[in-house]
């Protein structure tokens, strides 16, 4: 915790008076030009990543970046983009997966989730993207189908979207896009899902 408050020391002191015009705008609302979906994992900087300033992301985190396909039941995920799509009307939304997720990981089956009830039951909305893996990943690798998941998982959450009425009512009208992408930890790079393709390609490729 000592970094954690001399950052916040730091931040105070050096941080937000260079920014404070900002700050000061930002406390009378915000209008984020993306909800960005992404993993829980410590190592995925959102503000880094897409070198973006505070009010750009509305953000929401989460075990394996899922998004549960919609359904009367209330959970945090539906909530947030509810509040992301209808009332901050967010022009894009973004699903990021990222190298090395611990998430599959263990849905691909490498990692024992018999102490983990929660997170075994979280992951069963990555059972579609599973089955692709088994199916097309014959002769691969752990870790290729590791890779192979995280791409297909980013295309299953996508098509999970579609199903929230306040993200299919902004499709039609032409109000929203969705963004794939999976990003490389090692390397840095961001791969986006090209439905024309069916591939995920280089960001300045597809942008």
């Amino acid at each position: 915790m000592p970094k954690f408050v001399d950052g916040v020391m730091r931040f105070q002191t050096h941080i937000f008076p260079a920014k404070k015009a900002l700050f000061e705008a930002l406390s009378d609302g915000q209008s984020p030009e993306a909800l960005f979906i992404t993993c829980s994992d410590s190592r995925i900087e959102t503000g880094m990543l897409t070198q973006s300033e505070p009010g750009e992301l509305f953000v929401c985190r989460n075990v394996g970046n899922i998004v549960p396909p919609h359904t009367e039941h209330t959970g945090g995920v539906t909530a947030s983009l509810e509040f992301a799509a209808a009332v901050l009307k967010v022009p894009h939304i973004v699903i990021c997966g990222h190298t090395g997720c611990g998430a599959m990981e263990a849905a691909i089956g490498t990692q024992s989730l018999s102490e983990l009830p929660h997170v075994r039951h979280w992951l069963k909305f990555t059972d579609k993207a599973v089955k692709i893996v088994e199916q097309t990943g014959q002769g691969k690798s752990a870790a290729e189908k590791q890779d192979m998941l995280t791409e297909q998982n980013v295309i299953l959450q996508l098509e999970h979207l579609k199903t929230h009425p306040t993200v299919a009512e902004r499709l039609k009208t032409g109000a929203l896009t969705l963004h794939g992408w999976v990003y490389h930890i090692t390397t840095g790079d961001v791969q986006v899902f090209d439905t024309q393709k069916d591939a995920f390609v280089p960001t300045a490729e597809y942008y």
